[in-house]
């Protein structure tokens, strides 16, 4: 059994009581076709051969172009998960809403006639195939909106960037583009919200009302590190900011093709993000009776100033909290956030024991269908539930241990905070089980105790 004690009722769409009710719901679209004037226009409002490749900036800009590569921005249109849910959701919708995904995945490509309706990946232009390329944001030029790609772009823009006084070049203009700097602009493409009115993901709406914003921080500072060097090769030293664009996964499949030094330079800045994301305690009695039952208490501290723990699509990213307790023979007392033998928790998910673990934390999000079941689908969804814990709060739950009379003492009581991009099961379900290894289980963090055992 568990209780769980709401230190501070955080979810990640907005502020709802502690029994994790639903916090948003919102009819089934029913529009016949899926139109947005900036993001998804009717007619192309740009001409993708007025923006430059990647390619061509490499010669000048060699460290940004190099970072941007190994980032899921580079990833964004050639990601075999995404490509396979929009697959499903263009089939879905009668291929009515073709370019909702890739409003943001591909500004050039919408908005350039390209993803048109019934498109396939095969046939894009390599521009638009560049996802979130260079001169999809240095080709910007204010921010309308906060969500759904909300950014205005010009093809004919100047090349903008957040240095006050760029130097001029022979190879394109430049100007001062300080929107590129802002919080906004992150969450033009980073807040979704579904052509129902859901909303979907809300990373930059949970800065809005956090501690970072009041302190003047923003995405970039955590996502983005600056660093000294020039901006163009012979340049001056400037202070720059890492095109890395640090997340919590890498490329996998796809055509992933990073090299072992490029896997573990971005493993690392992810491993160095989530160790800084949240700590996991552990409070537990020194001693415990036989045949009697053992409290444990685990807290969950979001360490993040800027939004939620964890935030962004946390409908299909697995948080949760894995608690052993194991006597001193070796056998295990208790078990909570473990895994089947497919590798799933063992939730509604799990086809081996779906339901199984009545004690499971998770701090994920879940949807609920018209007809109130469980869907993985955001154009299902009317529903959208969360866990997660607001920037610099925390939450706590009591964990009922029974201790069995045949218990070895001393007790050995181990949890970990775990994170992982999907779990195996929507591998599976996309029928991209070979992906499954691509997608590891990250530690947050730790924390352990011993009991002794009372007669």
């Amino acid at each position: 059994m568990r209780t769980s004690s709401l230190l501070i009722a955080a979810l990640t769409l907005s502020t709802a009581a502690a029994c994790s009710e639903p916090v948003t719901s919102a009819s089934p679209d029913t529009s016949a076709h899926y139109v947005d004037p900036l993001a998804v226009p009717a007619k192309p409002t740009l001409d993708p051969s007025h923006f430059n490749s990647a390619n061509d900036c490499a010669s000048c800009h060699p460290s940004h172009t190099r970072e941007w590569r190994l980032s899921r921005h580079a990833f964004a249109m050639r990601d075999p998960v995404f490509r396979r849910l929009v697959a499903l959701r263009n089939e879905a919708k009668a291929h009515t809403e073709d370019g909702f995904c890739t409003q943001c995945h591909t500004t050039i490509g919408t908005r350039g006639g390209d993803c048109v309706e019934g498109f396939t990946f095969d046939t894009l232009k390599p521009v638009t195939l560049e996802g979130v390329t260079c001169e999809g944001c240095h080709k910007s030029t204010e921010v309308v909106r906060t969500y759904n790609a909300g950014h205005k772009v010009d093809g004919k823009a100047a090349l903008g960037a957040t240095l006050p006084d760029p130097a001029a070049n022979a190879f394109h203009e430049s100007r001062t583009a300080p929107h590129l700097a802002s919080a906004d602009f992150c969450g033009s493409c980073h807040d979704v919200v579904e052509t129902s009115g859901l909303p979907l993901e809300r990373p930059h709406a949970e800065w809005r009302t956090s501690p970072a914003r009041d302190k003047g921080q923003t995405c970039q500072d955590c996502h983005m590190p600056s660093r000294t060097g020039p901006a163009a090769v012979g340049g001056a030293s400037r202070q720059l900011h890492s095109h890395l664009f640090v997340g919590v996964e890498t490329q996998v499949g796809g055509g992933a093709n990073l090299s072992a030094q490029d896997k573990a330079e971005v493993n690392g800045a992810i491993e160095k993000l989530l160790g800084s994301a949240a700590d996991l305690s552990l409070s537990v009695s020194q001693s415990a009776a036989t045949a009697q039952q053992l409290d444990v208490v685990l807290t969950v501290t979001n360490r993040i100033a800027g939004h939620n723990f964890p935030t962004g699509s946390t409908f299909l990213r697995q948080v949760w909290v894995a608690l052993t307790v194991t006597d001193a023979a070796g056998e295990t007392v208790y078990a909570t956030g473990d895994l089947d033998a497919n590798g799933d928790l063992r939730d509604h998910w799990s086809e081996l024991d779906p339901y199984g673990d009545s004690d499971l934390i998770s701090l994920s999000s879940r949807f609920v269908d018209a007809q109130g079941n469980r869907t993985l689908f955001t154009w299902e969804a009317v529903e959208h539930t969360s866990d997660a814990v607001e920037p610099l709060r925390d939450r706590t739950w009591t964990l009922f241990v029974p201790v069995p009379a045949k218990a070895v003492g001393p007790l050995k009581v181990q949890a970990k905070l775990r994170f992982r991009a999907y779990g195996p099961f929507l591998l599976r379900l996309l029928g991209l089980a070979n992906l499954v290894s691509g997608f590891p289980i990250w530690d947050i963090d730790t924390a352990d105790a011993t009991v002794q055992l009372t007669p």
